[in-house]
Formats: C-alpha cells, structure tokens, sequence
C-alpha cells in the first residue's frame, strides 16, 4: 500500500512539474480564463487539481492551429518591422557616421599639429642654444635622469 502511495504521489509530482512548465512556456495569445500568475499559484497550491484543471481549461487546445517552433512574428507587429539593412548599406547611418566624425577629426587634427609645432619649436631652440650649460637646463625644463645627482 505504501508503494502506491508513492507512486502516486510521484505522478502527482511529475504532472505539476509539467502543468508549470507548459503554463510558463504558453505564450500570452494560448492561455485562458485566467492570467498566468493565477495559474502558477493554482498549480502550485494544489498540485493535482490545479494541473488537471490547466490542461483542461487553462491553455487553448493544440488542434486549432499548428504550431511553429518559433513564432512568425518574433514580437513585433508588421508596421514596427524595419527592412533588414547591413549598416554599411545604410546611406542615413553613413551620413551620421560622416557628419559625426569630421568635427572629432578636425579637432584631433589641430591638436596634433600644434603638438608637433611646439616640439619643432623647442628642438629648434635646444639646437640653438649654447652647449656650455648642462643639457636639458634650457627653457625651464627639469634635468633627465641621466642628468640628476645620484642620493
């Protein structure tokens, strides 16, 4: 008597655990009466009626419509759906992309050149300078390493 009862209890188990999954894998259009949150509590309060009475009245029946193992829609309605266009065959993300970059260019390029401008200018003042003070001591600039007195 005591296998039966486990056996049977094993089965009430096995039919809630698969009463949840179909009502959590049902997508909103395939269930009825009730919203699912309701149903995964009837489900899990009362394992054996909850689950005979979602497969029962729950979900909508299977023969209605064939089902495709995914969705034709994927979540989006028709209207919402753009073409699928590789960015780089986008004239509009091109401009974007265009109109975005060129002031960042200009303004890195200024930089650079100014940068470059001003490293001539003090290569230019060392080479002019006159080799009796100690190298590195011209313009303010602090010595090199090789130039520092060891502690």
């Amino acid at each position: 008597m005591v296998r039966l009862y486990a056996l049977l209890f094993v089965a009430q188990i096995v039919l809630a655990v698969c009463a949840l999954i179909s009502c959590l894998s049902a997508e909103e259009g395939e269930i009825r009466a009730l919203p699912r949150v309701a149903w995964v509590l009837i489900i899990l309060f009362f394992p054996l009626v909850g689950s005979i009475a979602w497969f029962v009245a729950g979900r909508e029946p299977r023969g209605g419509r064939a089902r495709t193992p995914w969705p034709v829609g994927n979540g989006f309605s028709e209207r919402e759906r753009r073409p699928t266009v590789a960015p780089d065959d986008d004239p509009e993300f091109l401009k974007s992309l265009a109109e975005r970059s060129r002031p960042d260019d200009q303004e890195l390029f200024r930089r650079w050149e100014e940068d470059l401008r001003r490293r001539e200018d003090d290569l230019r003042r060392r080479e002019a300078a006159p080799p009796d003070g100690p190298r590195g001591a011209c313009d303010g600039e602090p010595p090199r390493e090789e130039d520092r007195p060891e502690v």
